[in-house]
């Protein structure tokens, strides 16, 4: 789509996402250098940048709010995973970052280049369309994070030397919201890669996607912290802890249809203590 417009059209794209790297680089960076280097590494630091903000931001202020502040109210005393646990997820997560920044660069320079069917502005396409296409990508995401998330379960190695390392992390005392980016760097990767393919694919909004994108680092928190939301369908963090303490349920990222499409889906039981 956004190929089809020209050089002009697509300067759009290049226009914003140098205005990002202006307002986060220069907030955050010491002196200019910054600015003599290619725009695909500017954009690269200043999704780092963004990453790790939120990252530690959501992680703390959460972990405050049901670890401390409302200690007791939502987990059992003995589900609080202890502050050693957190750390070394935090040590995970912050290792793989620049790995995982690598994804939403690249799919920027994609949508820079006119590869994908990426538009601007919503009143191109119009409210209605916007929203049906949203709806087709977010469902195309799911069935890719579905299918992704179980494959690196079911095929062995891949298992074995990616996604084992967030499936230590297999008690309700050692999960966290920490825990929710603490993978191996190419597993975080593949299971958001779905966000990328689904460019090719369906119409979509320039900045619904990038921030889709640093959604699921918010969203990873929340799915972690042993807290069942019981919002249907919501693939809260109830049916994802029993992921990972059975390991054969619950693929599914933000809904469960797709464990219900595909005979995978285990309810939890109440793992909260009774209000």
């Amino acid at each position: 789509m956004a190929a089809a417009h020209g050089g002009d059209y697509l300067g759009r794209f290049l226009a914003e996402t140098e205005w990002y790297n202006e307002v986060v680089l220069s907030a955050v960076a010491p002196g200019n250098w910054w600015r003599g280097l290619p725009h695909p590494v500017q954009s690269w630091i200043r999704n780092c940048v963004g990453g790790y903000l939120l990252y530690y931001i959501s992680g703390f202020l959460w972990c405050f709010v049901i670890y401390y502040w409302k200690r007791n109210a939502y987990i059992p005393k003995d589900s609080v995973p202890t502050n050693e646990a957190m750390r070394k997820q935090i040590i995970v997560a912050s290792r793989a970052m620049p790995l995982y920044c690598a994804l939403p660069t690249l799919s920027e320079y994609m949508i820079e280049s006119g590869w994908t069917r990426c538009f601007f502005s919503i009143s191109e396409v119009g409210v209605p369309m916007y929203f049906i296409n949203l709806a087709l990508y977010l469902t195309f995401v799911e069935f890719g994070i579905y299918w992704m998330h179980r494959e690196l379960h079911d095929i062995k190695p891949l298992y074995k030397y990616l996604h084992a390392t967030h499936h230590i992390y297999n008690k309700e005392n050692t999960l966290s919201p920490f825990a929710g980016l603490a993978f191996h760097p190419v597993d975080g990767i593949l299971q958001a890669i779905p966000h990328v393919f689904a460019l090719f694919i369906f119409p979509t909004h320039f900045r619904t996607h990038i921030a889709l994108l640093f959604l699921e680092a918010v969203w990873t928190a929340n799915i972690h912290d042993c807290i069942h939301g019981k919002i249907w369908p919501v693939m809260g963090a109830g049916y994802h802890t029993i992921h990972h303490t059975t390991y054969r349920h619950n693929y599914g990222h933000y809904t469960i249809w797709m464990d219900w499409m595909f005979g995978t889906l285990r309810e939890p039981v109440d793992i909260l203590k009774n209000e």
